[in-house]
Order: C-alpha cells, then structure tokens, then sequence
C-alpha cells in the first residue's frame, strides 16, 4: 500500500471562523474533510469529487494558525484511509471511498 503526507496551516482568516465561533474560532469538521479530498486529488492526479466519506472520526478541535499533517494511506479495497494530526495531537481520522465502477 503506498502513503503520502501533506501539510497544512489553518488561515488565520478562514472564512468558516466567521460563524464557527465567534469568540472561540474552531475548524468545522467539513472544512478537515474537504482538504483531506484535496489532498487525495493531488495524491491520484484525478477528480475525487464523486467520492464518498466512507466515514470519520473527530477527536480535538482545531484553531486558527494551526498547523496540520494529514496521512494519507491507499486500502486494497482502493479506497484511502487518512488521519489528521497537530504537532502530537490526534485530530480525525476517516475514510473515502470511490465511486462504484
């Protein structure tokens, strides 16, 4: 099974934070998600917007300015397992599946 690791640093002025909180900026789950299917597009060289979240698990909150490393591993069924992590801090974890053929 083959791996890949990417980086990323929440934008301070993410626009999710305008709303989610005020006072207390968390990253909403779906904004981890979208980046762990950006991440996987770049990984493939192909679309992954047809993909489904397999599922997903969400275990620390995240702030702004935070800086994220997002594993990616490939499954033999072809799907691909991630996992998010800050410094030594588990964040999510999930899977995407492919659409059927």
């Amino acid at each position: 099974m083959s791996t890949a690791e990417y980086r990323w640093t929440v934008p301070v002025d993410h626009p999710a934070f305008a709303g989610h909180f005020p006072g207390q900026p968390i990253v909403p789950g779906v904004v981890l998600l979208d980046q762990a299917i950006l991440f996987a597009e770049q990984w493939l060289g192909q679309s992954a917007i047809a993909w489904q979240i397999g599922n997903a698990k969400f275990l620390s909150p995240v702030g702004p300015g935070e800086t994220l490393l997002f594993a990616l591993q490939r499954k033999a069924s072809g799907g691909i397992g991630f996992t998010v992590q800050a410094a030594e801090r588990a964040v999510a974890s999930g899977s995407l599946t492919p659409p059927a053929a």
